[in-house]
């Protein structure tokens, strides 16, 4: 068991690729950091910090708002009806969110991923909150069984790229959030041919000021760089000639099941 598995946050600094494999080649990689929270320590995770607020304005604060229903509420009674709905009430003793905070009050996170553990502290199950730029949000959700890492598909429902279409399906990697953490996610045409590889890894810290201070110093503006970054590639992908897909309306309901 890793020594970071009962820290209520755990801030790890990540390195995101992406390469797109058709009909041309594009490749680019960049650095994040980002936070593994558990969602009923949200604000005793806040009342320790000087730098991270809940629910408030602040440097590093974290909002509802911006996950789960979107609304406001409270993250841990979404998280459950969506487990529930597919028979995994068993998988919601502890949640566990990784996902960027916002900073200097902004935050886009392309994908946030929850870690839902069974009573006996094994991995139960994982939710993929995906969101676009154009404000829609659609989650995956998958029964963890056996060992880490896991592997499990599911077919695009969100248009994500306007580079790609929707006929196509995701393949994912995932391992345990620990000390390390990776994820890669394939994305097949539907005749299986690999359009785009995604992966997202790196080394895990007990969040403390300290830590939080140092990666602020590094990446400072890491939120605004994360979208600053889409809009970028996307930009190099049109002068590329990527054939543009027009985007349909985000699915309902907002959560489906991966295999």
């Amino acid at each position: 068991m890793s020594a970071l598995s009962e820290t209520p946050a755990v801030l790890y600094r990540m390195r995101v690729m992406h390469a797109r494999h058709q009909p041309f080649h594009h490749r680019f990689e960049y650095r994040i950091w980002t936070l593994l929270i558990d969602i009923d320590r949200i604000e005793e995770v806040a009342a320790q910090s000087r730098l991270m607020t809940a629910e408030s304005p602040g440097l590093v604060s974290f909002r509802c708002r911006d996950h789960g229903a979107r609304d406001g509420s409270p993250l841990r009674p979404w998280v459950e009806a969506a487990l529930a709905r597919h028979g995994l009430d068993d998988c919601a003793a502890r949640i566990r969110l990784l996902a960027m905070p916002r900073v200097a009050g902004y935050v886009f996170n392309p994908i946030s991923i929850y870690f839902c553990d069974r009573s006996d502290g094994t991995p139960g199950a994982v939710l993929y909150e995906v969101k676009n730029t154009f404000g829609d949000q659609h989650s995956y959700l998958a029964r963890l069984d056996g060992d880490a890492p896991w592997r499990h598909c599911a077919g695009k429902l969100l248009h994500v790229s306007p580079f790609f279409g929707m006929d196509c399906r995701y393949r994912f990697s995932l391992s345990v959030p620990g000390e390390r953490f990776a994820i890669a996610i394939e994305q097949e045409d539907c005749a299986g041919a690999l359009l785009l590889t995604a992966t997202m890894n790196g080394r895990g810290v007990a969040m403390t000021d300290r830590a939080l201070a140092a990666a602020l110093l590094t990446l400072p503006f890491v939120t605004v760089k994360t979208i600053a970054a889409i809009h970028w590639e996307a930009l190099k992908l049109w002068r590329k000639g990527a054939r543009f897909h027009a985007r349909p309306a985000p699915p309902d309901p907002p959560v489906s099941a991966a295999a």
